[in-house]
């Protein structure tokens, strides 16, 4: 059955435009709690974060009232990161929990995730259910079985004294500078915190949220500019989180920019050293680099490949067994840990092996040689399908002939946002131009 509403990371889109209007959070908000408040009780529980986006306050409000209509009593925890949120629903022996964030999108956009009781994001199954629940009527409660609501004022300090429990042996970042980037988002208090009770020097950068800026030429969408950081301040290394800090981009101290398959990589040869890989997997998706599979072929470890989007990363990881995974844009998934991404705990493991070590992340962030890759996207509107499109499927029929085994080809639709992505990977980057350009400008034409 197709999904009317969610996408690959909840519902996004346009703040104010449908889907995203505080009617339908309203509807959403009805919907998740008639779905999960199944018997009469009062005594269920949904807890609500939230990143710093403008349009987050009309959301929280809309979801809350929607939610007290059907009976569900609402934490709110403020601006906390998304794996806070994953973390919280579970300690606070919550029903739901849900994140208002579009992550790395601009401030114009917003989006709602939602996590079963476990913390971990609801399966594809459980949002058809509560689609069906949305386009239909649902049964309001009485007046005496009305939900309340309820500001919970520590929920960041409770997750950064978590995450601080993740690092192995306190006060061991002492002498370390750390520029830390927290992309104006959800973040903005809890990752400055962290580090500089765990013992580093802080050079905080993206901390001043006003509604408009996160992600704003910062964060992990835009590296440079904690990389700048790095070098005017000699740091020794750069963390750039996303505005729902679930994503981490590590900086090198020479400014060089590593992204997601090369701290998995790290990781996988780290914790397989340690014994503690399950199954010696690395669970990744479809876009990471070549590279990266061969590293791990050569130590013998296993690359198992998921659709692109985390939530697929984690389900493929609970079906096996698996307890590391991530996507090469810097989601690392840690379930020994997190039930999500989480960029805080996982740059903590980065952290962690610079202190064991005693090596620069230069030498810590470049594990493998990457097999060249291109990525270009084609924006298209509404209705449109391109990759439908009789020349686009030619383009892409005769990109494959050309590539004839020697590298790997994806085209595919983004799940949250209208865009269809085009990658290639080739030794020859020639041939991985051409290849690339070609397609694009055939879904150009379609568009």
């Amino acid at each position: 059955m197709t999904r009317k509403y969610f996408g690959t990371d909840g519902v996004r889109g346009r703040a104010n435009t449908h889907p995203m209007t505080a009617e339908l959070a309203l509807k959403l908000g009805a919907a998740a709690g008639r779905y999960f408040r199944t018997d009469g009780r009062n005594g269920h529980r949904v807890v609500i974060g939230k990143d710093t986006r403008r349009s987050c306050y009309m959301l929280e409000n809309a979801l809350t009232a929607g939610l007290n209509s059907t009976g569900m009593n609402v934490l709110r925890l403020g601006p906390v990161p998304t794996p806070g949120v994953g973390y919280l629903t579970r300690s606070l022996r919550a029903d739901l929990g849900i994140m208002i964030s579009a992550s790395h999108n601009p401030a114009s956009d917003n989006g709602i995730k939602f996590f079963g009781p476990d913390g971990f994001k609801l399966d594809d199954l459980a949002e058809l259910e509560i689609e069906a629940l949305l386009d239909g009527a649902v049964d309001l409660v009485e007046p005496q079985h009305i939900g309340r609501t309820t500001q919970i004022d520590d929920g960041v300090g409770r997750y950064v004294e978590y995450a601080k429990t993740t690092f192995p042996g306190r006060g061991q970042l002492g002498g370390l500078k750390v520029v830390i980037d927290c992309a104006n988002g959800a973040a903005y208090k809890a990752a400055p915190q962290a580090l500089w009770e765990l013992g580093a020097e802080v050079v905080p950068v993206g901390v001043t949220p006003n509604g408009l800026n996160i992600n704003e030429k910062c964060g992990s969408t835009h590296p440079e500019t904690a990389a700048e950081a790095v070098v005017a301040h000699g740091a020794d290394i750069g963390i750039c989180l996303d505005g729902d800090a679930d994503r981490v981009i590590i900086i090198d101290e020479q400014g060089q920019i590593a992204d997601g398959d090369q701290f998995m990589a790290l990781l996988a040869a780290r914790w397989a050293e340690a014994g503690q890989l399950r199954h010696g997997t690395l669970v990744a998706s479809v876009m990471s680099n070549l590279g990266l599979e061969r590293f791990l072929t050569g130590r013998g470890l296993r690359l198992e490949r998921a659709p692109v989007g985390d939530r697929y990363v984690v389900e493929r990881m609970r079906e096996g067994g698996f307890n590391l995974g991530g996507e090469q844009s810097g989601h690392i998934v840690m379930t020994d840990y997190a039930t999500t991404g989480d960029g805080l705990i996982a740059a903590l493991q980065f952290l962690a092996a610079m202190a064991d070590t005693g090596l620069p992340v230069s030498a810590l962030a470049r594990q493998f040689e990457t097999v060249p890759q291109m990525l270009k996207n084609v924006r298209y509107r509404a209705g449109q399908e391109p990759l439908m499109d009789a020349a686009v499927q030619a383009a892409i029929r005769a990109a494959e002939a050309r590539l004839n085994g020697s590298g790997r080809l994806l085209i595919r639709k983004s799940g949250t946002e209208p865009l269809i992505r085009v990658m290639a990977e080739c030794e020859d980057e020639v041939l991985m131009r051409e290849l690339v350009e070609g397609i694009v400008g055939a879904v150009e034409r379609a568009v």
